[in-house]
């Protein structure tokens, strides 16, 4: 059996219809399959390879790593120099008091640990979250669901979760000394690009104040620089109590994080002691990765790029059949009238070479979130295949 019909038969697919891309190789922007067609990938592993694929600086980092050793005892027991030095670089690079980090594997994990520290710090158990996010698919994250779509199969799920909707004032009266944390996304992801508006991030940081409650802000999808800043939220004037991190983290491989302050985080050393543990969160490797990662994007002027490029995909995305164009640096939405077209316009884009995607809660719109790395060249020549396929469905 071809490689194929091995996948099919024996690796868990998660829909009935996988894009069964058989891919070879990466290079910057672009995959390459078996046959070495190129993919210019707008989609950068949904938010991930924010330096593209294979930056060398990474890839230097993690052989590098491999050289010393890889894993060693679970999370928190050993000095490890990959670890160390990524949470001293992060943490000099965030606002006080996020001085402390807990490494994980992944954006869900960082969920998990966030919604037990604000539990077992504030002595509370309502969590609050906003309708439309996504902060991912164990139990604990997926109880923050809402609408249910992706989590009513498996009920039931965490008790004590209130949901508001984003951006609505009103909705902030229910934080109350009941609340143990807000968790939201600083830009709304899989709702399809959704901005805080008219200082909605302060006005939920003084209720979180008032309440005695937690702030936690998910950047996952919007943090590491994807935005047009290191971090979304300094956009907006806020700090949060807790900040999660992952996808563009590790240049590539898995890794996450939750950070806060050393008061809050000391929490989780007794009563009990290692009551939130990992095996392979802060992996060595991963880390290398992430601190590699990281040095690029402080020493290099990708960032800073950012808000050119996120203009230059608005000026060149002018279409009849293109609703809005919503963004957030190069994080962005293009609306059409119904998921059909978008599938169409999908279809067509990978038949020629570019990549791209929907939002779990907006399949109306194509999900664009290249490599922070993309060149102005294949950004025209994206768009240019877009525009393409948006002829084929126009009126």
């Amino acid at each position: 059996m071809n490689l194929r019909q091995l996948f099919l038969n024996h690796v868990t697919q998660t829909s009935d219809l996988p894009l069964m891309l058989e891919i070879d190789r990466a290079e910057g922007s672009y995959l390459f399959d078996k046959n070495g067609k190129p993919y210019l990938d707008l989609i950068a592993g949904i938010g991930v390879s924010a330096l593209g694929h294979r930056h060398p600086k990474v890839v230097e980092a993690v052989k590098n790593q491999l050289d010393r050793y890889l894993h060693t005892l679970v999370y928190g027991e050993y000095i490890l120099s990959p670890q160390v030095k990524l949470a001293q670089l992060l943490t000099e690079h965030l606002p006080a008091p996020l001085d402390n980090v807990f490494f994980v594997n992944s954006g869900s994990e960082a969920t998990e640990g966030a919604m037990k520290l604000a539990k077992r710090f504030t002595g509370r158990s309502e969590i609050i979250a906003c309708r439309n996010a996504y902060h991912g698919s164990t139990q604990g994250a997926a109880s923050l669901m809402s609408p249910t779509t992706f989590s009513q199969a498996f009920y039931p799920l965490l008790p004590g979760i209130t949901h508001i909707d984003f951006n609505i004032e009103k909705d902030l009266e229910r934080i109350t000394s009941k609340t143990a944390c807000v968790i939201l996304e600083t830009v709304q992801g899989e709702s399809g690009i959704c901005l805080p508006a008219n200082d909605y991030l302060k006005k939920i940081r003084q209720r979180c104040d008032e309440m005695g409650a937690l702030l936690v802000l998910d950047e996952v999808q919007a943090g590491y620089g994807r935005t047009g800043s290191l971090w979304a939220f300094q956009q907006y004037g806020v700090v949060p109590d807790v900040l999660l991190l992952a996808k563009g983290m590790g240049g590539g491989m898995p890794v996450g994080a939750f950070v806060s302050s050393k008061k809050i985080m000391a929490v989780l050393a007794h009563d009990p002691p290692l009551g939130h543990i990992t095996t392979f969160g802060g992996h060595p490797v991963s880390c290398a990765a992430g601190l590699a990662t990281l040095q690029v994007l402080l020493e290099e002027n990708h960032i800073e790029k950012v808000k050119k490029k996120e203009r230059l995909f608005r000026s060149l995305l002018v279409h009849p059949a293109i609703k809005e164009v919503r963004s957030a640096g190069l994080l962005m939405a293009v609306e059409m009238e119904d998921f059909d077209k978008l599938r169409k316009v999908q279809y067509h884009c990978l038949d020629n070479g570019v990549i791209t995607d929907w939002f779990l809660f907006n399949d109306r719109s194509l999900r664009i979130a290249p490599p922070l790395t993309i060149s102005e060249k294949e950004i025209r020549q994206a768009c240019q295949v877009i525009l393409d396929a948006m002829d084929l469905i126009a009126p």
